[in-house]
């Protein structure tokens, strides 16, 4: 019976141990879908990637969805730890730490029907008014093209509805992000809106650790090792069939 005691005793202090050890980290984005959305089976495929990947690395997860600019002002103040969904730019590693690639995104452009927009560089869009996600970063070319007329707006279905009602030419999303929000828009909307042919770029997605935290270089390496095994185990690819991607 001492022994069992014992043994008991020791389990009970490692439990304490791994608890105590075990990382807390406030994890943040903005409505996406069907990347990131509260709304959507286990909060969209990125959510689901990033919480699994970092659940296997040993941490746990606190996430909070918010407005896109509250979510990057968010860590660069360090009240969050991890932004979910981001596109390398250089401004942004003055307050985080991107890992690798989790994910690729391909961005189009939208027109309306009745327009014969083409896009084969940027220098054809100078003349269109171009609605863009505040503090989204898109491309370099694009982000850094002051040439371009783009018109902040607050999210993606905001600026489909601007272009619908013809107060901007063009916008600009992930396909898949904008085939989903498409799908949940007024016919009026939808009917009416395009793909331009043609990508105007392909963005690796990562997650931005903030600066603020002192573990950032571990939480990184972790969250990309874990994302490694899960690719070589077929965890990866069954998050992509049960989000119906």
């Amino acid at each position: 019976m001492p022994h069992l005691l014992r043994a008991m005793a020791l389990l009970g202090v490692l439990l304490v141990a791994q608890g105590v050890s075990a990382q807390k980290l406030r994890i943040a984005g903005d409505a996406w879908a069907p990347y990131s959305d509260v709304s959507l089976l286990n909060g969209g495929l990125s959510t689901d990637l990033v919480r699994t990947a970092l659940s296997r690395a040993g941490y746990t997860t606190e996430y909070e969805q918010v407005p896109w600019a509250r979510a990057i002002h968010g860590l660069s103040e360090g009240r969050y730890d991890v932004l979910i969904n981001a596109w390398y730019s250089e401004e942004r590693t003055r307050i985080g730490q991107f890992s690798g690639e989790y994910l690729l995104n391909k961005l189009r452009f939208l027109k309306r029907k009745s327009t014969d927009i083409e896009y084969r560089n940027l220098a054809q869009l100078h003349p269109y008014s171009i609605a863009v996600v505040r503090s989204y970063a898109y491309a370099p070319a694009f982000d850094n093209d002051v040439d371009l007329k783009k018109v902040p707006v607050a999210s993606f279905s905001t600026a489909v509805r601007m272009l619908a009602a013809g107060r901007v030419d063009l916008a600009v999303e992930d396909e898949y992000a904008a085939r989903f929000a498409l799908s949940r828009e007024p016919d009026e909307v939808r009917d009416n809106i395009v793909f331009v042919p043609k990508s105007l770029s392909e963005n690796g997605l990562h997650i931005l650790v903030s600066l603020k935290n002192p573990d950032h270089d571990k939480i990184v390496a972790d969250f990309d090792n874990a994302i490694a095994a899960m690719k070589a185990d077929g965890s990866y690819d069954k998050l992509f069939k049960l989000h119906d991607l």
